[in-house]
């Protein structure tokens, strides 16, 4: 009598831990600095949700008595000039700085995707149009453009997230558009149009699928020269406005004391470099993942 075979269950679960073994083996985490970056990122990003847990002062409390104390058990980071705990302030400053970026790539993205699968998608008169209006826009530097944006509509967080947001577009829309090109020649968008599939469902169905890897990749990116832009934008006194916590106009109030106290200025220079750092290396570690090409060459 010939016994029941039993080796196919007893390979599941082999072949379960060969894929748990082969995600841990993949470029990303073979690298030190992806992750590196990556849990530098978690960190921030667990600081910014938890900061009224971790803070032991109120960021916008002030005390003139302890003006511009250095370093010390009960202020770890020191005070700035009317007395406020800076650490408490590059804590909470850490929540505006996510939360700005978070907003103007989302921005970018639900306005640059769908123009630039539309152009790239259906070309002729309509993607001229819509280029000519991305070549205006990249005439000018980002932050520029978002200097006069600002002074127009008025100095304020959210009249800089809204300006950035409208610079950051055209970088998504000519990415988006680019793959679109390349991807409405392909033999599965002839055969949906021969099934009578409608545009939209070609266009949202099949083609922003293929998009997903590329736009994950510059949303990283983005989201790095965002942090910098912002900050920029507050430095100048154009986006967010006191008494709130702003990496950028900490940078600003500190460089009044820069040679008295350094204090201010560095804890948030250094804060805003190792976020930008952290999400370059991010996007880059994301592109040799997910770019065909590159993951043949590693």
């Amino acid at each position: 009598m010939m016994l029941p075979q039993s080796q196919p269950t007893a390979q599941l679960p082999a072949t379960q831990a060969e894929k748990k073994r082969s995600i841990w083996k993949s470029p990303f985490f073979k690298n030190k600095l992806s992750v590196v970056s990556g849990i530098i990122i978690i960190m921030i990003i667990l600081i910014s949700l938890f900061a009224p847990l971790i803070s032991l002062y109120d960021p916008d409390v002030q005390d003139l008595s302890k003006s511009l104390e250095p370093a010390s058990s009960a202020h770890w980071f020191g005070t700035d000039m009317q007395g406020r705990d800076i650490l408490s302030r590059i804590i909470y400053g850490t929540r505006t700085t996510l939360l700005g970026a978070v907003f103007v790539v989302l921005l970018s993205v639900v306005v640059g995707v769908p123009l630039g699968l539309i152009s790239g998608y259906f070309g002729g008169k309509i993607d001229n149009l819509i280029n000519r209006v991305w070549d205006v826009l990249l005439a000018f530097p980002t932050i520029l453009l978002a200097f006069i944006i600002v002074a127009t509509f008025g100095r304020g967080f959210e009249n800089a997230v809204i300006a950035l947001g409208i610079v950051y577009v055209p970088m998504i829309a000519r990415l988006v558009r680019s793959v679109t090109l390349v991807e409405k020649e392909q033999s599965y968008i002839d055969a949906a149009k021969a099934l009578g599939y409608s545009h939209t469902r070609i266009i949202f169905r099949h083609i922003l699928p293929n998009c997903l890897s590329p736009i994950i990749v510059q949303v990283a990116i983005d989201f790095a020269y965002a942090i910098i832009d912002l900050a920029a934008l507050s430095f100048l006194g154009l986006g967010v406005q006191p008494p709130t916590a702003d990496w950028g106009y900490m940078l600003s109030e500190g460089r009044e004391y820069l040679l008295i106290s350094p204090n201010t200025a560095l804890a948030a220079g250094f804060s805003i470099m190792i976020t930008v750092i952290a999400f370059n290396l991010f996007g880059d570690s994301l592109q040799s993942q997910l770019d065909p090409k590159q993951r043949k060459a590693s």
